[in-house]
C-alpha cells in the first residue's frame, strides 16, 4: 500500500454523486487553528475576485485585517479544504441583532437574522464548492432558531446570483447591486442529524488530510530521499 492510499478516504468513493462521479464537497466548520489557512486563501484572491466577495478591491492589508477580526466565537465560519489540504472555499456566516441587521427590510419575529459570505479559489469553481457551504449555513441557522438568512453582492456576482436562484431566495436589486433573502423552515430532528453528521464526516476527511500531509513531509525528510534538483545559478557577469 502506498503512502497516498494509505490516507485516503474510504467514504469519499461512496459520497460521490451518483450522477456525474463527481466527488462530494465536505463543509467543515473552521476554528482559530484554521486561521492561517483562511489567511492564504483570501490573500490569493485576484482583484476580480475580491471586489465579488467584499464590493471593492480590497488591498493585501484590509484582507488580512478582516481575517484578523473574524471572531470564531460569535460567527461561524466553514470551508472546504481539496485533496492537497489547501483551502479552496470559505464560508462566513455572520449573526446581528435584527434592528441592527442590513437586512431591515425584511418581516421576522425572532431576535436575529444572518448574513453570509463565500469565496471559491478559481481553481474549484463549477465544483459546487459554493451552493454546499451555502447549505451548510443555512441548515445551521434553522438549526438555531434563525429563519432569515440574508446575502447582499453585486448584480455582477453570478456565483452568487446562482446561489440564490438555486436556494429559491428572494432577490432585490437596485444601483448594481443585489440583496437576497431566504426564509427558513423550523429545525427537525431530521435537520439536527444532518448538520451534525455533515460535520462528523467533515472531520474525518479534514484529519485524515492532515495527517497525510504531515506523513508526506516526513517522509521527504528520510534519509535517502531524493531532494528536488535546485535552478542553476545565473551566469557572473
Amino acid at each position: 500500500m502506498t503512502l497516498p492510499k494509505l490516507f485516503q478516504n474510504p467514504f469519499r468513493r461512496w459520497l460521490s454523486r451518483s450522477g456525474g462521479g463527481r466527488p462530494s464537497v465536505l463543509v467543515k466548520q473552521l476554528h482559530e487553528r484554521d486561521r492561517r489557512r483562511m489567511m492564504k486563501h483570501f490573500l490569493s484572491l485576484e482583484k476580480s475576485d475580491r471586489l465579488l466577495r467584499f464590493g471593492s478591491t480590497l488591498p493585501d492589508e484590509l484582507v488580512a485585517q478582516y481575517v484578523q477580526k473574524m471572531d470564531f466565537s460569535r460567527d461561524m465560519i466553514y470551508g472546504v479544504y481539496n485533496s492537497l489540504f489547501k483551502l479552496v472555499g470559505v464560508g462566513h456566516l455572520a449573526f446581528a441583532p435584527k434592528d441592527k441587521s442590513p437586512a431591515k427590510s425584511v418581516v421576522t419575529d425572532k431576535e436575529q437574522v444572518a448574513e453570509f459570505g463565500v469565496s471559491v479559489s478559481k481553481s474549484m469553481r463549477g465544483m459546487g464548492v459554493g451552493s454546499k457551504l451555502f447549505e451548510r449555513a443555512a441548515i445551521h441557522c434553522r438549526n438555531n432558531d434563525v429563519d432569515t438568512l440574508y446575502m447582499h453582492c453585486l448584480s455582477s456576482n453570478k456565483t452568487m446570483m446562482h446561489i440564490a436562484k438555486k436556494a429559491g431566495m428572494e432577490i432585490q436589486r437596485d444601483y448594481g447591486e443585489a440583496d437576497a433573502y431566504l426564509k427558513l423552515l423550523p429545525p427537525n430532528p431530521t435537520s439536527m442529524l444532518q448538520e451534525a453528521v455533515q460535520e462528523q464526516f467533515a472531520m474525518f476527511d479534514y484529519t485524515l488530510k492532515a495527517n497525510a500531509r504531515a506523513a508526506f513531509k516526513l517522509w521527504d525528510r528520510l534519509p535517502g530521499r531524493k531532494k528536488k534538483p535546485e535552478p542553476p545559478s545565473p551566469p557572473s557577469q
